[in-house]
């Protein structure tokens, strides 16, 4: 016979495994990306001037339904290549933007002007020394502006994260430093600040509207930092990545050898602030939550930017530096990237909670 006793054990047990399977049942997406299936959708949008389009690439699960400023990111590239040959590049079957879109986020990237799929100026079509280098990073910084407000009126948010990568960080940096209202949170992988070694984007010389950039040249600067013996990039995956970043220039795949422009508003940045010594915008002005990180062997944005700026950054709370050991400024498709990964998402995941 069931006692009185008995029978409340009972129901507790019952209660305990209804609310077992219940936290499971939440749980499971988040836990288990795996099985997710991510939804593509492409854009063209206007840019911060009339003329000129801005490609916008966006990936999530095909269960997300609530849009929120906690689970929406947006992505920009550096100085050189655009934005979906890094943070979206198939490797082992996932990219930096699968891995963030299958833990339940609205993930997006944005290509400025001259670089991807985005409107190049007409400046670029011509010679490059017939023209002024182009596409500043208050350029940048409006054009970036234009792909978070088309991603703000589209979710019906007033914020989102804001990620940027090398030159990117110096885009969304300014850029927040502008627009604190829009944004959530602010990660700076490899982040730019006022320069004590050379820039290995700047040859020298008289500078034209663009620049032009082989595979050669390439595999070069991504080459620059590494100890002897040591190969952080599989030889497969830097070939995966020029093969996609060397066909997204309409011009410079038709070449031989291969070649990308890019734009030089971003050298001419770099003498005017970065190696001059000046700022080209203030750390103060950014109170957002805000993260650092980079890899140990970083010779482009080198470790002493990064500990230069963190403290400069007064009003960014909570704020994090994260260096990763055995990696360089392209980490992103390097051998350690899952750690890369794994702690840009702790910090997101803090503003679900």
């Amino acid at each position: 016979m069931m006692t009185a006793l008995h029978r409340h054990a009972a129901l507790l047990a019952a209660g305990a495994l209804a609310l077992l399977a219940a936290g499971c049942a939440h749980h499971n997406p988040m836990h288990h990306p795996e099985t997710a299936r991510i939804v593509t959708e492409e854009f063209m949008i206007p840019a911060a001037d009339p003329g000129l389009q801005l490609y916008v690439r966006n990936k999530r699960r095909d269960d997300l339904a609530t849009f929120t400023p906690g689970n929406i990111v947006l992505f920009v590239h550096g100085a050189t290549y655009p934005a979906e040959t890094a943070f979206d590049l198939q490797l082992e079957g996932e990219s930096w933007m699968d891995y963030i879109a299958k833990r339940g986020y609205d993930v997006y990237l944005v290509d400025v002007r001259g670089y991807g799929k985005s409107s190049r100026p007409a400046e670029m079509d011509r010679p490059a020394a017939e023209g002024k280098p182009v596409v500043t990073t208050d350029t940048a910084a409006r054009d970036y502006g234009a792909a978070v407000d088309f991603i703000l009126k589209r979710r019906g948010v007033p914020k989102l994260t804001v990620l940027g990568w090398s030159w990117g960080t110096a885009i969304t940096a300014l850029y927040t430093s502008r627009n604190n209202e829009k944004v959530n949170r602010l990660v700076l992988y490899a982040p730019v600040w006022l320069r004590q070694t050379k820039s290995l984007t700047d040859t020298g010389g008289a500078l034209g509207a663009y620049r032009t950039v082989t595979i050669d040249a390439a595999r070069k600067r991504k080459g620059a930092g590494i100890p002897e013996g040591k190969n952080p990039m599989p030889d497969a995956w830097f070939d995966a990545w020029a093969d996609a970043t060397f066909a997204s220039d309409p011009v410079g795949a038709r070449a031989n050898p291969r070649y990308v422009r890019a734009p030089n508003g971003v050298v001419q940045d770099g003498r005017d602030y970065w190696s001059a010594g000046k700022p080209l915008y203030d750390p103060a002005n950014i109170r957002v939550p805000t993260m650092l990180i980079l890899a140990e062997w970083d010779a482009d944005t080198p470790l002493y930017m990064a500990q230069s700026l963190f403290p400069k950054l007064v009003n960014a709370e909570p704020k994090r530096l994260v260096v990763i050991g055995e990696g360089t400024h392209s980490i992103i498709m390097e051998k350690n990237r899952g750690q890369l990964f794994r702690e840009v998402q702790l910090f997101l995941d803090e503003a679900r909670r």
